[in-house]
């Protein structure tokens, strides 16, 4: 008969997020446009966003050169875009390209990409002098919002068996034996 084996449980959630509660992850997020691209930044610890810069959307060389710049100065774990529509949800041209964008990212760096619906992000400006880094957050905080809420939704799972979280159990062979 072997002896049976130990295997650890799953920590305290059931699913995985984003965010590990115990590192800091940085997050940038992208405001996509014909003529200028807004850059935020934000992190799992604070779940705050910030404008962080403007990027000049051509000439396309000098484009992706200050994308990798930003980068390399922040190192993110991931990559939110902002995803244009209609009022009622429908796609438009804008829509596409800025899919087309966060597919790129992901394809030149990649890192994970999520595309947020910036529907209403424009109405959280107004008033505000609003710029595309500005949008860039809202977008940012919107998704850091929704990680947060989804996170608040998930129970924990029941206390561990055994001690230190470790519950010792059989292979199917070893029941047969």
């Amino acid at each position: 008969m072997r002896e049976p084996y130990f295997f650890a449980r799953m920590p305290t959630r059931l699913f995985s997020f984003p965010f590990s509660p115990m590192t800091e992850q940085v997050v940038l997020g992208f405001d996509f446009g014909t003529r200028r691209i807004g850059v935020a930044l934000g992190n799992s610890i604070t779940r705050r966003a910030r404008p962080l810069r403007v990027i000049a959307a051509s000439p396309e060389a000098a484009r992706w050169n200050a994308i990798a710049a930003v980068l390399e100065e922040w190192h993110p774990t991931r990559i939110v875009v902002g995803l244009p529509r209609h009022p009622d949800g429908a796609q438009h041209e804008m829509t596409r390209r800025a899919q087309r964008f966060g597919n790129q990212l992901h394809g030149r760096y990649g890192l994970p990409v999520a595309f947020v619906d910036e529907r209403y992000s424009s109405a959280v400006l107004e008033g505000a002098g609003s710029n595309d880094a500005g949008a860039a957050a809202v977008i940012l905080q919107q998704w850091l919002d929704e990680q947060t809420e989804l996170e608040s939704r998930i129970p924990a799972l029941p206390p561990q068996a055994g001690k230190g979280g470790f519950e010792s159990s059989r292979c199917a062979d070893d029941e047969e034996s």
